[in-house]
């Protein structure tokens, strides 16, 4: 049924990526912090939790934070899902109309809250500036000076935004079953699963456009058509010809050219941009059509993203410390694959 093999490993990369090595080894190799840009009331009736968890998923520490305050699930709520196998520092509220704060003595020792404070408003998805990484990269070889190198490049003119692998689930699971989905026309039951399908297929398309940038050199670069988006921000506008200061704001990283998410309407790019475009989402007609059907609207996504603080430190003769930041909704896999090939090698967990 496939329209076409589900493989990332066709994705170009931007940059040589001179290492191979692996991550995950120990959940503390892979060290994640939420960065939140907002100060809290210290009144109201949501509970906002700062939360260090430990080789667990998001959602089964939202439930345990539910358990101990004796409330639904639903009415916990959190920005944004972590890694499963690593250290990660994140915010969750909790809505406690009316009550005092709960007692999280019995959470379990995966968990384990830094602050909490109360605020008028509950946490909402995507609610935050962005995310700090600090990646411990084991049994590495190659050239390391040449990664060093690499990350100094990128640090000037950024990665290729990518969606990782995580986001078309395991095996590709989500990609297979949405195009089940939309060629047999049996939706899925539960409201997060046909979410998650259907942003699987959309990225999955994305990819290919950006990847199709990446090959032909115009993933960091103006291409007649384009439609670019602001640095830090979600709105877009079209390529003026006569306009010469996109090129020096590109350059800057001010600027970024996009890539369609698909839906309805007709594609915001024009000229070459949009020949490229149409010719790649093309190859999905199964995940156009559907998408379309389930009322999904044209939107674009930056092409490029800015990476902030980027750090390379060779701990030993086969390890490195990797250091970065990165906006919401980008994937620190992209970031390692720019500089390598790293296998993960996680250990079990919650």
């Amino acid at each position: 049924m496939n329209q076409t093999p589900y493989d990332t490993s066709g994705f170009p990369t931007a940059y040589p990526a001179p290492l191979t090595g692996h991550f995950r080894v120990l959940p503390a190799d892979f060290i994640v912090d939420e960065q939140m840009d907002f100060a809290l009331s210290g009144e109201g009736e949501h509970l906002w939790l700062q939360v260090r968890k430990t080789g667990a998923n998001t959602d089964w520490v939202g439930n345990q934070l539910a358990r101990c305050a004796g409330i639904s699930g639903k009415d916990v709520s959190y920005a944004g899902l972590k890694d499963r196998h690593a250290v990660t520092t994140q915010w969750f509220s909790l809505q406690l109309p009316g009550r005092d704060d709960p007692d999280f003595a019995a959470l379990p020792p995966e968990i384990e809250i830094l602050a909490q404070s109360r605020h008028d408003k509950k946490l909402r998805r995507g609610a935050l500036s962005g995310n700090r990484f600090s990646l411990t990269l084991r049994h590495c070889t190659g050239d390391f000076a040449e990664a060093a190198a690499l990350c100094q490049q990128i640090s000037q003119q950024g990665i290729p935004n990518y969606y990782g692998e995580q986001r078309f689930g395991h095996n590709f699971g989500n990609l297979r079953k949405a195009e089940r989905w939309f060629a047999e026309g049996i939706a899925p039951k539960q409201r997060t699963q046909r979410s998650l399908y259907l942003s699987a297929a959309r990225s999955w398309m994305f990819n290919y456009i950006l990847a199709e940038r990446v090959r032909t050199g115009t993933w960091n670069q103006r291409l007649p058509g384009d439609v670019f988006m602001f640095e830090g921000g979600n709105a877009w506008f079209a390529d003026d010809v006569a306009d010469a200061t996109i090129q020096p704001r590109l350059d800057a990283l001010d600027i970024h050219p996009t890539g369609a998410l698909w839906g309805r309407g007709e594609l915001d790019t024009q000229a070459q941009a949009r020949e490229l475009e149409a010719a790649q989402t093309a190859l999905f007609p199964v995940f156009c059509a559907g998408l379309e059907k389930q009322g999904l609207k044209q939107e674009r996504r930056a092409l490029r993203i800015k990476v902030g603080e980027v750090g390379f430190e060779v701990l030993d003769a086969e390890t490195v410390q990797l250091s970065f930041e990165l906006p919401p909704g980008s994937y620190a896999t992209v970031f390692m694959e720019q500089l390598g090939t790293f296998t993960s090698k996680s250990v079990p967990s919650r």
